[in-house]
């Protein structure tokens, strides 16, 4: 449809219908803020709201109990092993590509994004529903895929290493340390910077692969490489991530403690430096 080596990992309005109407439907997740899911959502979706979760220290232990939480909250929106999850927002936006990440680092073996998300699904002029009733719940115990993240130590012992790519997924004025987030700002020493909106195109779905492969390896982001995300907060990362997969990059990383915690911590180095700034974010 549009290149991508991996297709799977997303879907289009037309094929979630078509899948919701089979004999074994998907579990919906509308990751948008509830008062737009009230107004109207998916027929049959679940909501779960991520937004502000996020973790600023990616040390074993607090890493551990985060894992847990987010682990915790999928089992209470009914997702298990067995059955397919597709997760949307208002585009192929943030707030799914987080929730794909999540899964995928808790080795769900079928996620996909609705690529477009539910603007596309309006579009399509399919039903909308203000229906919403309790979720199923699970005791799904994912099993963390170590190959999907990065902590902050991982960071620090790929700086500088040839076959590695730091790969900046926030603002122009983040990157360059003009907007201040954290305690200092700049950027990881090394890092280069493709922005997440450069992924979609103006009616908010992933641009094709053609697209997304110059973009990126313009940048010195090749799949010969080990590509390690990073944003503020992993939000705008893992969006980066999935780019990536779709293109088929085989080692692809999010730091998901990202600018936040690396900008906070001052024994670690940065360029650009900028300070004092805010708070977290995505």
């Amino acid at each position: 449809m549009k290149g991508y080596a991996n297709p799977d990992l997303l879907t289009t309005p037309t094929a979630l219908a078509a899948a919701q109407a089979a004999a074994t439907p998907p579990l919906v997740i509308d990751l948008r803020p509830p008062e737009d899911f009230a107004s109207g959502h998916i027929p049959g979706a679940v909501h779960l709201d991520l937004w502000g979760v996020s973790l600023i220290d990616t040390d074993p232990a607090p890493l551990k109990a985060f894992m847990w939480m987010i682990d915790h909250l999928f089992n209470l929106r009914g997702v298990t092993e067995t059955t397919p999850v597709v997760v949307y927002d208002e585009q192929s936006g943030l707030r799914a590509a987080r929730a794909f990440w999540f899964l995928e680092y808790f080795g769900h073996p079928s996620v996909q994004v609705l690529d477009g998300g539910f603007g596309a699904w309006t579009r399509a002029n399919l039903p909308v529903s203000r229906d919403a009733a309790a979720p199923p719940k699970s005791t799904w115990a994912g099993t963390p895929q170590e190959r999907t993240i990065a902590t902050w130590r991982d960071v620090q012992s790929r700086l500088g290493q040839p076959g590695v790519v730091l790969l900046d997924t926030r603002s122009d004025g983040e990157y360059d340390g003009t907007t201040v987030r954290a305690r200092r700002g700049g950027h990881i020493p090394g890092a280069v910077h493709v922005e997440w909106t450069r992924n979609l195109g103006p009616d908010g779905a992933f641009k094709p692969a053609a697209e997304l492969r110059a973009m990126y390896e313009a940048s010195g982001v090749t799949p010969d490489k080990e590509v390690v995300t990073y944003c503020q907060g992993g939000y705008r990362a893992a969006h980066g991530y999935l780019a990536l997969r779709l293109l088929g990059y085989p080692r692809v990383r999010n730091y998901t403690g990202s600018w936040k915690e690396w900008g906070d911590r001052e024994d670690l180095p940065v360029e650009g430096a900028k300070g004092a700034g805010g708070a977290g974010g995505c």
